[in-house]
């Protein structure tokens, strides 16, 4: 069965999400829509990026539509792109939101602009587009027909990129970034598990992190009630919590912050 996930930040306290499904579902029905999430802050580019990368491997291989758009109707470009791995499609508004998740799957190999794709519904509105453009393209893609006929082709060198900070090692220790916080005030650092190896990091022992010292653990009851702790969150991407607390507030962090981190020598 083909599948179409779909994220956005349109919530659902309105009809947005729904009429979306039901314009995809006119076009082929046949077609399975999944829904990520549509809880991204509205108008979050950055975060619906970060969320696209980190949840589309736990996804099937198909057309991967979405929609975080605070400039719809004016001049950025509507896009459908095709990853070099899995034969996966990406559909939404060319602002950096698609581009993250593609790297994870080799990168863009072929990009069309669907702004004026003869696959969308008309009249188009004009702050209507996944509505309008994204659904409906994404629809006839799941349903067979070609990238070549969504639109005009274009140059993947083209496509507008996030400017994201990027861990590294250092003499000092592992600079990370803050990536995102959730309302607990749990950290997300843009650490995957790969990059930990070499940075002298070990699970059990004790860390410190912009100089408050913690500890390197699996969950939260590692350490008690107040205790600083980094750990591998569910997509074993490194993650900072106070057990009971919020690490954001603790360390007095906000989001594209720098983190130190660095095995604590004392232990």
């Amino acid at each position: 069965m083909a599948v179409v996930t779909f994220l956005s930040d349109y919530g659902l306290g309105d009809d947005f999400v729904g009429v979306c499904h039901g314009v995809i579902a006119r076009i082929a029905p046949q077609v399975r829509v999944i829904d990520v999430t549509h809880g991204i802050a509205r108008h979050d580019v950055r975060s619906g990026a970060i969320v696209l990368r980190r949840a589309l491997p736990f996804m099937p291989a198909g057309v991967h539509l979405a929609v975080v758009d605070p400039e719809v109707g004016a001049q950025r470009r509507a896009v459908a792109l095709r990853c070099a791995e899995d034969e996966r499609l990406l559909v939404g508004p060319d602002n950096g939101l698609l581009t993250a998740a593609a790297e994870r799957f080799g990168g863009v190999v072929e990009a069309v602009d669907v702004g004026r794709s003869p696959l969308r519904l008309e009249p188009v509105s004009a702050s209507f587009h996944g509505r309008d453009v994204f659904a409906p393209v994404a629809a006839q893609l799941a349903a067979g027909t070609s990238l070549a006929q969504a639109g005009e082709p274009l140059d993947p060198a083209e496509l507008m990129a996030l400017d994201l900070h990027r861990a590294r090692l250092t003499a000092d220790g592992l600079l990370a970034h803050v990536l995102q916080a959730d309302g607990y005030g749990n950290i997300v650092l843009d650490v995957e598990h790969a990059q930990v190896a070499g940075s002298g990091l070990r699970l059990g022992r004790a860390v410190t992190v912009n100089g408050e010292r913690g500890l390197y653990a699996t969950t939260f009851a590692d350490v008690p009630a107040g205790g600083l702790l980094l750990y591998e969150d569910g997509y074993r991407t490194l993650a900072l919590a106070v057990n009971r607390g919020s690490a954001l507030a603790a360390l007095g962090l906000d989001i594209d912050d720098e983190v130190l981190i660095a095995p604590d020598a004392q232990s």
